[in-house]
């Protein structure tokens, strides 16, 4: 009993991601449509209950293992390491590659921050680059650019489930002899040539935040397919210990573990992975048939290239008033999020540059409700409420 005492009230925690909560404080009793919420209606609770009573929930337990193994056999990888987040995947990669003071990493300006802080927090030096009108993703040919004596590696970012150009990529770091890092936070399921994200790279990195298609609450996983440098990271994410000799650490490692608990979490939604992708497309594809007709620009995605359509976002027309719009759906019990800001804007990397097509799309783009509990009356309110508020009708 006191093991599901305590699971309901990790439940309670947890279920605080929500984005944001679903209801109105300004119209109290009126339903709230948030940007994102959680789907725990699979194996989640049995499986945390499960280590509740077993009393296995630090980071060791049966949980991580069967966590890591269905997840590099889903993306098809070698080796899959689980972490306590996103972005310490990121630095654990960055880490374990190598890079450190001296070095330059390229990386799009238009991104989550964490791409960037990760790479100044190994002492390197963020490289930015343009990103591409259409996809919104990584400018090819400004990252040929870019490239000089110092640079080390790219830092690739599959935003919001499209994917980069990797083939192009991988061309350009082989013949620079330098290592590629996918952020794959936004796209797990998303594909290139049928082809998993995080596997063109030396090394993928994938967040389980509260708003991701998997969640564990707060969670990261590593991949990887060389053998040596896979054992480096599971080493060094577990403070730098031997893999074979317990208590003897012969090199700088970090506490970047995930969670037995964690892991449970992420392997009951990795069992319903199929079925939360294909729901989550139908509800992109809905939003942009329904939207077809109006002054709006979806990112777009390759042939060649399958989308999570992890979170649904567009591009306004140039001359309206964002921040409005979004306060008057709020005001409509519809949330919605801008797109991410420009890291060379942010006073820690300003750098006194400008980059206009990123800053562009950051100044335009929103993004819509988007989980996977969504059914098609409620993408069909959503749309109704933007195009009213936009004045689209």
């Amino acid at each position: 009993m006191l093991g599901r005492i305590a699971f309901f009230r990790f439940i309670d925690v947890f279920g605080d991601i929500k984005m944001p909560i679903s209801n109105n404080s300004q119209n109290p009793g009126s339903s709230l449509i948030p940007v994102y919420r959680p789907d725990l209606s699979g194996n989640e609770k049995a499986y945390v209950i499960d280590c509740l009573d077993t009393e296995w929930i630090s980071s060791i337990g049966i949980y991580t293992e069967k966590f890591e193994s269905y997840f590099s056999n889903y993306v098809g990888c070698g080796h899959a390491i689980s972490v306590s987040n996103g972005t310490v995947a990121l630095h654990l990669a960055l880490h374990c590659l190598d890079i450190g003071p001296g070095d330059e990493v390229i990386v799009p300006t238009f991104t989550y921050i964490a791409s960037v802080n990760t790479i100044r927090q190994t002492g390197a030096t963020p490289v930015f680059v343009e990103c591409n009108l259409d996809d919104w993703l990584i400018d090819i040919a400004d990252v040929e650019r870019k490239i000089t004596s110092r640079t080390k590696a790219i830092v690739a970012v599959h935003l919001y489930g499209a994917v980069c150009d990797m083939l192009a990529l991988r061309r350009i770091a082989d013949a620079h002899r330098l290592s590629i890092v996918e952020d794959c936070a936004e796209a797990l399921g998303s594909t290139l040539d049928d082809q998993h994200v995080g596997t063109f790279g030396d090394v993928g990195t994938f967040s389980f935040f509260g708003n991701k298609t998997v969640t564990t609450g707060e969670g990261g996983m590593v991949i990887a397919n060389d053998k040596a440098l896979a054992d480096r990271l599971r080493k060094v994410k577990g403070q730098g210990q031997s893999l074979d000799r317990r208590y003897w650490h012969d090199e700088l490692g970090f506490n970047y573990r995930m969670t037995n608990i964690c892991a449970a979490i992420g392997l009951a939604q990795m069992e319903r992975i199929d079925a939360i992708l294909f729901r989550k497309r139908q509800i992109g594809a809905l939003y942009r048939q329904l939207l077809q007709d109006c002054p709006v620009h979806f990112q777009h995605i390759q042939d060649n290239v399958v989308s999570s359509d992890w979170l649904v976002s567009l591009l306004l027309p140039s001359k309206s008033d964002r921040d409005t719009l979004m306060k008057s759906m709020r005001n409509r019990n519809i949330d919605s999020r801008p797109v991410f800001y420009c890291a060379h804007q942010m006073p820690m990397y300003d750098c006194g540059l400008a980059y206009p097509v990123s800053e562009h799309i950051a100044k335009s783009g929103i993004s819509l409700p988007s989980y996977p509990a969504l059914s098609d009356d409620d993408v069909a309110k959503v749309v109704d409420v933007l195009k009213s508020c936009a004045g689209f009708q």
